[in-house]
């Protein structure tokens, strides 16, 4: 049985994307409930030489439309990175869902 781009690939990407936005729920949920400013979260790193991840999750949909629209033949399209929240980087995601 043979296998094409596409299925070896967005696939994966959608189940990427809706993992990390679960995880993203769960981060504002704990912020929530702990009474805890959601900048901490969204500015964080593991390592000081880390990327915050704000920019973790921007590289993440950045690599998914990207591989997106190559396979399509399509011009990659162009998000800014200014999100600041989780509903800013759950927005962000779905986005990327939707062109993918």
């Amino acid at each position: 049985m043979s296998i094409d781009m596409y299925q070896a690939s967005i696939p994966v990407f959608l189940k990427m994307l809706g993992n990390l936005s679960a995880i993203l729920e769960k981060g504002d949920a704990h912020a929530k409930a702990n009474n805890i400013d959601q900048w901490v979260f969204i500015n964080y790193r593991l390592a000081p030489d880390m990327y915050p991840l704000s920019k973790q999750v921007q590289i993440a949909t950045d690599m998914a439309k990207g591989c997106a629209a190559r396979l399509a033949g399509l011009e990659v399209p162009n998000y800014e990175d200014n999100e600041s929240t989780f509903a800013d980087l759950q927005a962000r995601i779905a986005k990327t869902i939707a062109f993918v």
